[in-house]
Formats: structure tokens, C-alpha cells, sequence
């Protein structure tokens, strides 16, 4: 009986002890599911320029790729994102067991110098949140030569096999066209390689031509293209109507584009297993940023015929004038409105009012303009001019036929086409017209001292008739005076306001910040319906109206260019114009690029474009000179 017990106590034993293993190594394979899954951060560099790009990833690792969701991201807010998040996947086969990663990868660029923090990612996966660590930044000056080092490590990929299968190309429609006329450059991407999202590294210079950006997708869409003999994936970047303002041979800078291009990486080793594993599937890629520029267009600008018609003002297209009156029998001093509508193809902003010969007597305004234009390929469109004229004497009058020419150059002439010419009757009004603005008739103002009595209060001047009489006649005196003195008062402003209105420079000079302002309160709008393709119009026409007007640039000539050069002759300090070169660029970047934070950056941008309007115009005095 004993030995039975021993043998039933044994047994229990081992009971006891294969439940513990099969507990251990339940816990050993939880464990090692569990920590076989990982979601890490790595940063291209940790130590970048000022102002240079580089590559931020989120990676999960583990079995299950595609329980992988509810990816958020860190706040991007010491950085600028400039492309993101790009996502990529790969999946690996070892001895049955599968295994994969994906990527969340962003491109950055620093706003400015010093230690940053990129703070934590998250994911779930099947319930569960992981996180990534922190990544620390240093931002220092000057630029590390991460392309040089990048080029150089890729030795089995040179920078001309790259370049001969992704490339830009800058095509016009005409070579050769008349001054004013539409040319339209197109730049097209080429690619047969994979690639990521580009970045723009410099925008081309429209150097002598006024320029209109015809309206693209903002998403880039590729087709396939056949060129010389190769078939390509291409896509349209960007499109511009140039109008040229000066005869010659004029150029069209390059366009330049940071393409990260993903390079299958070849082993090396002396194996002979590596014909298999060089198969693209089992593979390892490696993102190489290379620079692709597009070709200097030229194009040559004709000068125009000459001409002696007085009615042509530089107008270049193909164009109709339509007129309206609202009223032709008036009474005097009764406004008229007079509507000029000119449409048609060619430069729509251009468009100057038909010169307008008023009777003698009447007095005209300056006009109110408002353009339309259509951007969708041929600028076209239509500019209309409300003007506004006020007889000041009755009688049987003509408002003569308006006159305007244009320069065809697809029939290669000059073309005149004309208005209808107005008669108009004035009847004789309730009061003459006195000039002074007041609307008193002159009968008004003959009897303005016999129609005022006073009621007298105190009789200790009736013994002095002398005294009386005096003041009497200095009331008379006072009460005539009056009417003049305003009349005076009058002459004088509206004299001002002339000289003012007669030195169109000047007066662009003083309402520069106002009209900038102007411009802002509507991007402002748009940011709060959060509009981004025309907020960012509206902050670069913020920028370019102000630096015209308050720089004296006419808006034919300006570029961007230009306006750099003037402001640094002037002598403004180049953080001024760094920081008007990146808000412009990042108002092209959005184009490409829109960023998850847009509204973080759309509000940033607002700040910043306020901020440098009123700094520069502390800067710049009323006579458009720098203090």
C-alpha cells in the first residue's frame, strides 16, 4: 500500500509539472508574438542646414500588416511638412514565417536653428496602441551634403541613368510672336522610374514677360506619353500665358524639382544565389533624391508694326467693345452712367479705357473697373469701366463715339472698332451750378443775410447809432464770408486731390498698405472656410500688388525678380527678402504637396505675410524711398 501511495504522489508530480510547462511555454510564445511587433521613428539625419529637406519615418514591424490603422502623427510645428505621409509596405518570407513592415514616411524642412523635439506617432493594431519614441532635431547653419553623399553611395545608379529616364521638359506653342501676344509654356515630368512626391527647389523667371498662370489639377495625374521611342509616365506640373513686354530674344529660366527616386539596390556580394535575389520582389530600394531641371525655352519677340492711329494704346488680341447710357434726358447737375465693356482674347488686365471726349460743361469721374478673366487655356475675358459724368449746363449735347484699336496677330493688322455716340438733352435744373459744391443757386445766396433776423435782448447800444451800424455791417460781412470760405476750402482740397490723382505713382504709394490690407481681409475669409487654393492666391497677390505699388513697379514689368533687385539696392535687409522668397514659394509648394496640418500652415503663413507687409512698409516712406 505504501509504495502504491509513493507511485500516486509521483504521478501527481509530473501532472503538475507538464501544466507548468505548457504555462510557460504558452507565456514564451505570447511574449514572443508580443514583442515581436515594434513601431519605431528614424530621421535620414538628425543634424540637417537651415532651410535643407529631410526624410522623417514611422515604422511598424511584425506579422500582421494589415491590422495596421489609426495612424497619427506628431505636430510638425518647429518644421515645414513639404510632403506627407507617404506610405510603403514590404513583406518578408523566413523559413514559413511571415513577417512585414509599413512606413509612414514625411519630408520636412526646419523653420529655423536650434534643438527640436518631433514628438510621439501612434497606431493601433487589433486594439492595441503603440507609440513611437521622440526624435531630436538639431537645425544648424550652413547645409551638410547629404545629395553628394547619397550619389556616392549609390555607385551601381549614376546620376545620367537617372536623368535619362526622369526628366522635365518646357514646351511653348510658338517660337516667334509679336509683342503682347500670348506664348504658353507648359512643363511636363517624364518618368519611367518609380518616384515619390517632388518638392520644388526654384521656380522659373518670366524675365520681360507679364505672366498668368492657366489654371491645373492640384493633384498631379500621370498618362502615358511615347517619346523618342521610349514610353514614359508623364504628367503636367505647371502651365503659364506669357505675354512678352519687350522685343528680342528673351528666355525663360529652368524649373527645378527635388524628385526622391527609389533605386533598387544590387548585391555585390560573389554569391550565386544573388541572380535570384537581385529579382526586383526580393530586393531592397533605397530613396535617392535627385535634381531634375527643365530646359531654357526662347522665344522671339517681333516689335509691332508701326502705326498712326491714335486710338491704339498697346492693346494685343482679338477684341469687342460693347457701350450703355442709363438716361439721356437729365436735368442739370443729374449724374449720367456711362458702361464700357471690353472682352475678347489677350491680355484682359492690360486694357486701358477708350479715350472719351465729354461736351464742354459736363464733368466726368474716374471710372470704376472690374475684370473678369478665364485662365483655362487662351487668356480670355472681359474688363468693364462704369463711368460716371454730371452736366453742369442745359441745353442739346453729344457724347461722341468711343474709338478703340488692337493689334490682330493672327490677321497680322490693326483693327478699329467703335461705339454709338449719345445725344443727350440737359433741361434746365431748380438751381444754377456755383462750382463750390454747397448746391446753394446764387439768388440763394444774394438774400442769405436778409432771411436771418435776430431778436435783440439787450438796448444799451440804441443811443449809439455808430456802434450799432458797425455791427450790423460786420454781421452783413460775417454771413457773406461764410459761402466763400467754404467755397475756398473746397477749390483748395479738390486742387489737392487732383495733384494727388495726376501722380499716379505717388498716390499707388500711399494706399499700397491699405490695398494690401484689403487683400488680406479676403484671404482671411477664405482661410476660414478654409479655401487653400484661393487663400494662397490671394496671400501672393497680397505680396506682388504691395511690392508694385510701393515700389513704383509698373505691373507690366514686375517680377519677382525685379522687385528683389529694387529692394536691394534700396538697401533691405536680405531676412526681409528671405522671408518673402519662402512665403511665395510655400504658396506654389501647397500645389504639390498639401500637407495634413494645411490649416496650421495656411494660419502660420497669414501671420508671417502681415507681419512682413508691415514691417517693410515702417520701412519705406511716403515718397517710396526707405527711412
Amino acid at each position: 500500500m505504501r509504495k502504491l501511495k509513493v507511485k500516486s504522489k509521483k504521478s501527481k508530480a509530473m501532472t503538475i509539472n507538464k501544466a507548468l510547462l505548457v504555462i510557460v511555454l504558452a507565456v514564451s510564445l505570447f511574449s514572443a508574438k508580443l514583442f515581436s511587433q515594434s513601431f519605431t521613428a528614424t530621421a535620414s539625419s538628425t543634424k540637417v542646414g537651415e532651410g535643407e529637406q529631410f526624410e522623417v519615418s514611422f515604422t511598424y514591424s511584425g506579422a500582421d500588416i494589415n491590422a495596421v490603422g489609426n495612424f497619427q502623427a506628431p505636430n510638425f510645428k518647429d518644421f515645414l511638412v513639404l510632403s506627407g505621409p507617404n506610405q510603403s509596405s514590404s513583406m518578408q518570407i523566413i523559413n514559413g514565417a511571415v513577417s512585414g513592415s509599413r512606413a509612414f514616411t514625411y519630408y520636412l524642412q526646419p523653420r529655423s536653428m536650434g534643438k527640436f523635439t518631433i514628438g510621439s506617432a501612434a497606431i493601433s493594431v487589433k486594439g492595441q496602441t503603440l507609440k513611437s519614441a521622440p526624435l531630436t532635431i538639431e537645425v544648424v547653419k550652413g547645409s551638410s551634403n547629404q545629395q553628394a553623399k547619397k550619389e556616392s553611395n549609390n555607385q551601381d545608379v549614376s546620376t545620367k541613368e537617372i536623368g535619362d529616364n526622369v526628366f522635365i521638359r518646357a514646351i511653348v506653342d510658338k517660337n516667334s510672336v509679336y509683342q503682347g501676344e500670348q506664348v504658353t509654356v507648359t512643363y511636363k515630368l517624364y518618368t519611367r522610374l518609380n518616384i515619390q512626391s517632388p518638392q520644388i527647389s526654384k521656380l522659373p523667371s518670366y524675365q520681360g514677360f507679364w505672366s498668368e498662370e492657366i489654371e491645373t489639377s492640384n493633384q498631379i495625374s500621370f498618362s502615358r506619353e511615347n517619346y523618342d521611342g521610349k514610353l514614359f509616365n508623364v504628367a503636367t506640373l505647371k502651365r503659364a500665358a506669357l505675354f512678352p513686354t519687350q522685343t528680342g530674344e528673351l528666355s525663360v529660366t529652368p524649373f527645378e524639382l527635388k524628385i526622391p527616386v527609389l533605386i533598387q539596390r544590387k548585391r555585390k556580394s560573389n554569391s550565386p544565389f544573388d541572380d535570384f535575389f537581385n529579382d526586383p520582389f526580393f530586393g531592397r530600394t533605397e530613396s535617392v533624391e535627385y535634381t531634375a531641371k527643365s530646359n531654357t525655352v526662347k522665344v522671339n519677340v517681333l516689335p509691332l508694326p508701326q502705326t498712326s492711329l491714335s486710338s491704339f494704346t498697346g492693346a494685343v488680341g482679338n477684341y469687342t467693345l460693347q457701350t450703355s447710357i442709363d438716361k439721356k434726358n437729365v436735368k442739370q447737375n443729374e449724374p449720367i452712367t456711362l458702361k464700357v465693356m471690353l472682352s475678347g482674347e489677350g491680355n484682359i488686365n492690360l486694357l486701358d479705357l477708350p479715350q472719351l471726349q465729354i461736351p464742354n460743361g459736363f464733368e466726368k469721374y474716374e471710372p470704376k473697373i472690374s475684370a473678369d478673366v478665364s485662365r483655362s487655356g487662351v487668356i480670355s475675358g472681359r474688363k468693364n469701366f462704369e463711368l460716371l459724368v454730371i452736366p453742369r449746363v442745359s441745353g442739346s449735347f453729344e457724347i461722341p463715339a468711343l474709338q478703340f484699336s488692337f493689334f490682330n496677330p493672327k490677321k497680322k493688322a490693326y483693327m478699329t472698332i467703335s461705339s454709338s455716340a449719345y445725344p443727350i438733352t440737359v433741361e434746365q435744373g431748380s438751381a444754377e451750378y456755383t462750382g463750390g459744391g454747397n448746391g446753394l443757386s446764387k439768388e440763394e445766396i444774394k438774400l442769405l443775410g436778409q432771411d436771418i433776423r435776430f431778436i435783440k435782448t439787450n438796448f444799451n447800444d440804441v443811443t449809439d447809432e455808430k456802434n450799432s451800424s458797425e455791427n450790423s455791417l460786420a454781421l452783413i460781412l460775417t454771413l457773406y464770408s461764410l459761402p466763400l470760405f467754404g467755397l475756398i476750402g473746397f477749390l483748395f482740397w479738390k486742387q489737392k486731390e487732383e495733384k494727388l490723382s495726376g501722380n499716379i505713382m505717388l498716390l499707388k504709394n500711399l494706399r499700397a498698405e491699405k490695398i494690401a490690407k484689403a487683400r488680406l481681409k479676403t484671404a482671411s475669409k477664405y482661410l476660414k472656410e478654409k479655401n487653400d487654393s484661393l487663400f494662397f492666391t490671394e496671400i501672393s497677390q497680397a505680396i506682388f500688388g504691395y511690392l508694385e505699388d510701393k515700389l513704383s513697379i509698373n505691373k507690366a514689368d514686375f517680377t519677382v525678380e525685379a522687385a528683389i533687385t529694387k529692394l536691394q539696392l534700396s538697401g533691405v535687409d536680405e531676412n526681409f527678402i528671405d522671408e518673402m522668397k519662402l512665403i511665395l514659394e510655400k504658396c506654389e509648394f501647397i500645389r504639390f504637396a498639401p500637407s495634413q496640418n494645411i490649416l496650421e500652415d495656411m494660419n502660420l503663413l497669414y501671420n508671417r505675410t502681415a507681419s512682413l507687409i508691415a514691417s517693410l512698409e515702417e520701412r519705406i516712406s511716403l515718397k517710396g524711398g526707405l527711412k
